[in-house]
């Protein structure tokens, strides 16, 4: 199944499957082959290669794991005259993703009020599946948060314009329409604002214990020993009904144009077909809802830092660094055969990586590339890497964590009998959760080294490390 192109990547060729047309890229190690070989993972990226107008390859990052229809950890681009919009290659989670923000505290300074710190964060952000949040809000302003995503809850006091410059499409992607979006999804989603969530959403205090690239580290204003906090939650009950809503309705759509998949969760429509702008419409407005929800989330644990350490906001220094989506599909311009085309980049499980100089980043990131967000598990540590020139062979994309080793079953069964939260709290990271199961399914043991998955982007020229945060404090939903 697997050829070795070089040390990090692999190709599944055509060939592999009568229908594949094209070939499937891996970016893996020998170790991580193994891995990914005892998942369906790999099948599902050479599924992805039958999709009508697919360009170049389907490609697999190392924290690959096998996912709805198209596996967690792909990447997929198509033709947006000739190819296919495919709901279950964005997930059922559309923009989970991922906020960094900086503080001017160090380790020294949140060590002794470390627990008080998870505590209050724990009590003051509602977390948990169906948890609902302080910020309550009509129908008719629902619809403007899913069109205006963060700019809407930060003109209404949850945060700053300087927010808005340092968030993926700062916050809010063109061509939300609110009408495409379910009465069903708008019910699930009008209660959930500012919420973090179950499952693998998390709030981290962070301490960077180590930096690579010592220039844009100083761009990114971090230092070793320096406490960061990372933010993963995405849009909720409402982008999940999106997901479902969508993924049914184009069952349909195989039989109507014509398209033959190896997998009905495949299920897709043409780009410029109606069926797949209502999806892109409704998509949008659950990316947007994300990035509301981010940033009303990390307004609450501003709040909660000043109220621990006594420090006003500009002593405090919580600043953003950067906020990208892991589940999305977006249209984007690239060259292809010498000719610029806009495609549809379909990005599951996957973080967009634009270089130096892409005029979509910040000014202040022109020099460095965007920054790239990875979290590891809650026992490891997380990096901030930046985008590369040479990750245009991926569309611009990267991994996004560490990817799963175990499925949630399976690690519930692995840690019966054990205490998570104290062997955890015996490595000095101290953590909150809804539940008892909640930890016993996000264990250390149930990911992928992310060491090892960064390791394995940085060496195939796709990303580069600026600088690694260890965790001290965890609140889980």
């Amino acid at each position: 199944m697997f050829e070795r192109i070089d040390e990090f990547r692999w190709r599944i060729p055509k060939s592999y499957k009568q229908g594949m047309r094209v070939d499937g890229i891996i970016y893996a190690d020998e170790a991580m082959l193994e891995d990914i070989r005892s998942d369906k993972a790999a099948e599902q990226v050479a599924n992805v290669a039958f999709l009508p107008g697919i360009v170049r390859y389907s490609f697999g990052m190392p924290d690959l794991h096998w996912g709805y229809g198209a596996p967690i950890g792909g990447v997929g681009a198509f033709d947006s005259e000739t190819g296919v919009l495919v709901p279950g290659f964005v997930g059922y989670d559309i923009n989970c993703g991922i906020r960094l923000v900086k503080t001017n505290l160090t380790e020294k300074d949140v060590k002794p009020r470390i627990r008080d710190l998870v505590y209050a964060l724990y009590n003051d952000v509602p977390a948990g599946v169906g948890s609902k949040g302080d910020i309550k809000i009509s129908a008719s302003e629902e619809r403007k948060l899913l069109v205006e995503g963060s700019k809407w809850v930060v003109e209404r006091g949850y945060g700053n314009h300087d927010d808005l410059e340092y968030t993926e499409e700062h916050g809010a992607i063109k061509g939300a329409n609110p009408d495409a979006v379910s009465p069903r999804a708008y019910e699930r989603g009008k209660n959930q604002s500012g919420t973090l969530g179950s499952g693998n959403h998390f709030m981290e205090v962070q301490v960077v214990d180590e930096i690579f690239d010592k220039d844009a580290a100083s761009v990114f204003d971090l230092a070793v020993g320096q406490v960061v906090l990372m933010i993963h939650s995405g849009s909720r009950g409402l982008g999940y009904q999106v997901c479902d809503d969508y993924t049914r309705d184009m069952i349909g759509c195989l039989s109507k144009y014509n398209i033959s998949v190896p997998d009905r969760q495949l299920a897709c429509a043409p780009v410029n077909s109606k069926e797949a702008q209502n999806y892109l419409g409704a998509m949008r407005c659950a990316a947007n809802y994300a990035w509301a929800n981010r940033q009303c989330l990390m307004h609450l644990a501003r709040g909660v830092f000043e109220k621990v350490f006594q420090m006003s906001p500009k002593d405090l220094g919580m600043d953003l660094i950067y906020d990208v989506a892991h589940n999305i599909a977006k249209l984007e311009k690239y060259t292809i055969d010498g000719k610029e085309k806009t495609l549809c980049v379909h990005r599951k499980g996957a973080t967009r990586a634009f270089p130096p100089g892409h005029p979509e980043i910040p000014q202040k990131y022109q020099k460095t590339g965007q920054p790239v967000i990875i979290p590891g598990d809650m026992g490891r540590n997380s990096y901030l890497l930046t985008g590369t020139k040479k990750a245009e062979e991926t569309f611009y994309s990267t991994c996004h964590g560490a990817g799963r080793l175990m499925s949630r079953s399976a690690a519930i069964r692995a840690c019966r009998g054990r205490s998570i939260s104290r062997e955890l709290e015996d490595k000095g990271i101290i953590v909150k959760s809804s539940g008892r199961e909640t930890l016993a399914e996000e264990a250390p043991e149930a990911y992928k080294d992310v060491n090892e998955v960064v390791r394995i982007v940085e060496g195939a020229g796709i990303s580069k490390r600026v600088a690694r945060m260890r965790p001290i404090g965890v609140i889980k939903g």
